[in-house]
């Protein structure tokens, strides 16, 4: 069986979103898993990965339900190194699990799938020239997660809501900022689950587009 390469800038395996990608997937490839933070401890993340100032900030789920946030710029060698991995196993796809913009990753001989590339394009076609409203898990990224939209002509209107919090009235207010502001509304993490979705479309009446149903779904037509 063809295999899937999945790296998550948490720890591997995500239970939470895998159950999503594999339902696309079909039983058409294996998934592999892994994580730029595995084998670490919440206390060593805390440490070693924090933002500083003026760092391109992350977050994302550890195996025991907690969260961390980290500095892009702190992962980014880590992360090269998974794929590295991934590739030397003779992996030929691998789907990083961010929705966030890391520049300069690379590969060999495998191909790299970054969401990032994908997905702003992909909602503008979708969006059009309506009102486009983007959910992120963290205050910090309102600003910074901007300017992958801009290019392609979309000027989001922002709420914050984290997938890591099991929090509906955070949700609720989410949607409720957004509900008069926007037409369309996009889940900007890959760890939003279907739950995720329910909730803010429930409470703003609008459609509401999950980034890792998206990408697992153009992924499945690769394989």
């Amino acid at each position: 069986m063809e295999k899937l390469g999945m790296i998550t800038i948490g720890q591997a395996p995500r239970t939470d979103v895998a159950p999503i990608i594999e339902k696309y997937l079909d039983n058409r490839a294996e998934l592999v898993q892994v994580g730029v933070l595995d084998g670490m401890t919440k206390s060593y993340i805390e440490q070693n990965l924090h933002p500083e100032a003026g760092d391109y900030v992350l977050t994302s789920r550890l195996t025991t339900g907690d969260s961390v946030v980290m500095s892009r710029e702190k992962i980014q060698p880590i992360l090269q190194a998974k794929i590295d991995q991934l590739e030397q196993s003779g992996i030929k796809q691998i789907l990083l699990l961010c929705t966030g913009v890391f520049p300069g990753l690379s590969t060999s001989t495998s191909y790299l799938i970054e969401p990032d590339h994908i997905i702003p394009p992909t909602v503008k076609a979708m969006v059009g020239g309506r009102r486009f409203g983007v959910i992120v898990p963290l205050e910090e990224q309102m600003e910074s997660l901007r300017p992958k939209y801009e290019p392609v002509g979309l000027d989001p209107i922002f709420a914050v809501a984290s997938p890591y919090h099991n929090n509906e009235a955070n949700f609720h207010q989410a949607a409720m900022e957004l509900k008069d502001q926007a037409d369309v509304i996009l889940l900007d993490c890959m760890g939003y689950t279907e739950a995720s979705r329910e909730l803010v479309a429930r409470a703003s009446g609008l459609p509401v587009v999950l980034s890792n149903a998206i990408m697992a779904k153009l992924v499945s037509e690769m394989i």
